[in-house]
């Protein structure tokens, strides 16, 4: 639907009366910061920004965007990579940061209560206080919202061991477009009651409601953690030797892949000069164990070490300190500044079976032989996600725009030969609903549009995004 209303002076008074007028925002400069989030350089403004404090405010708000089809864009923190924030049709941001409340830690049933803009590293130390771990963390985890790692699904290094957001999120409080309130399942581990409405709702993209509470289970902390850093003469062999530490029975927390240019520009921009890397060197896998039970750990890295042996793997450094884990995990943190700090680029979130991940990455560079592009890329490697970074550089501005996407085509299309997907954890958003069609058929799309409309028949919750 292309026809949306417009935002009155009525209209805004009934807003100001059910939020105060603090917290209805006009401002052009500070709206402007509501125009963009983490996604190249995309710019969409809004008419006003809402800052609420409880779903019932929320509530309010969208049974008056929904009777006068005002768009509404749902927005967390802004750190997403896929155009999920942005306000393409203009109209509403609606920002959780205010409702930024851990409602409940409850020990006993290990499992937390927690409002939408609560910050991901917050919550996660807040329920570390008790032994307790939420695992899933995004690279963004220092500034990210837990209700935007909700709705995008989010992953994380560690989510080769420990899974995604949704396997950890046992129930929502979500406000609907019509302004109902529902809560989607139970606060139970076990849940076989009707349909599946929580997981329907993660990695929504706050397309079909806006999430205020969530349920999220726990289990104990684990306290030991060893960190590894493997240098490869070859970038092939380093992805290779991934598929090989599964296949001997180990479970690593995390196993990530940057290739040479990724940690060096990460070691440069972070200004970290004391990290060893020979001329040969093209890529590093960086591999994390945990666990109870440090002994067991040092097992652990003495059998991947030999694995890593086979694939002309050069000297291991082994990080068993706080400080020398801090300054690894530190470098790999940084690395998609780094890469944004050299150039503009674009961000790709392809995924494939972990064993095809070699095939990826010769087809990754051959695409860009062939086009004419540099790639960057790093990515959670254990799980089979690579992130694909292409400069601009000084490739121009036709290219960069139109040409391009034939090069992504291409990609996409391989990696959906090789078994993946186009997006393990950033979303489809506004930037990559074109290339859907890739991966689903006309039946699935359908199907999925279906579902939108039942939520949302009148397309006023973050239009614009996902189909094409």
């Amino acid at each position: 639907m292309s026809n949306y209303g417009s935002i009155s002076k009525e209209i805004i008074e009934q807003f100001i009366l059910i939020l105060e007028e603090e917290w209805v925002e006009r401002d052009p400069e500070i709206l402007a910061r509501y125009s963009h989030d983490e996604t190249e350089d995309l710019r969409f403004l809004p008419e006003l920004a809402l800052s609420p404090h409880t779903p019932e405010q929320i509530s309010e708000i969208l049974r008056i965007c929904n009777e006068h089809r005002i768009p509404v864009t749902p927005r967390g923190a802004g750190t997403g990579l896929s155009g999920g924030a942005l306000p393409v049709k203009g109209g509403v941001v609606i920002s959780t940061w205010r409702m930024n409340e851990i409602i409940e830690i409850d020990r006993q049933n290990m499992m937390v209560i927690t409002e939408p803009g609560v910050i991901t590293q917050e919550l996660q130390e807040e329920v570390q206080k008790f032994n307790l771990y939420y695992p899933p963390d995004p690279a963004s985890r220092g500034s990210c919202f837990i209700g935007g790692n909700v709705a995008e699904n989010s992953g994380g290094p560690r989510a080769v061991k420990y899974g995604v957001v949704k396997d950890w999120v046992l129930n929502l409080e979500v406000v609907l477009p019509n302004g109902d309130i529902i809560w989607t399942g139970a606060n139970t581990l076990k849940n076989s009651t009707g349909y599946n409405l929580t997981q329907l709702f993660v990695g929504s993209e706050g397309t079909l409601g806006i999430i205020t509470k969530i349920v999220l289970r726990l289990i104990p902390y684990p306290p030991h953690r060893i960190t590894l850093l493997a240098p490869f003469k070859n970038m092939r062999k380093a992805m290779e030797a991934v598929s090989a530490i599964f296949m001997k029975g180990l479970n690593p927390s995390a196993v990530e892949f940057m290739e040479r240019d990724a940690i060096a520009r990460a070691v440069e921009f972070a200004g970290s000069g004391n990290l060893p890397m020979d001329e040969k060197t093209q890529a590093h896998l960086l591999i994390e164990v945990d666990g109870f039970k440090k002994d067991l750990l040092y097992e652990d890295c003495e059998k991947i070490s030999k694995i890593l042996d086979d694939f002309d793997v050069g000297e291991i450094l082994i990080a068993d300190n706080e400080k020398d884990k801090a300054a690894l995990w530190h470098l790999r943190s940084r690395v998609a500044e780094a890469v944004k700090a050299h150039s503009i680029y674009k961000e790709e979130d392809t995924v494939v079976p972990r064993a095809y991940l070699p095939e990826l990455i010769d087809k990754v560079k051959e695409i860009g032989h062939k086009y004419g592009f540099h790639s960057i890329c790093y990515g959670h490697a254990g799980d089979g996600n690579l992130h694909v970074n292409i400069l601009k550089g000084d490739l121009n501005d036709k290219f960069w725009n139109e040409g391009l996407i034939d090069a992504l085509r291409e990609l996409f299309t391989e990696v959906r030969k090789l078994g993946g997907t186009i997006s393990g954890e950033h979303g489809i958003g506004l930037v990559q609903k074109d290339f859907l069609p890739i991966v689903f058929g006309t039946a699935e799309i359908t199907v999925m549009k279906n579902i939108k409309k039942i939520f949302d028949p009148l397309n006023i919750l973050n239009p614009d995004k996902i189909f094409p």
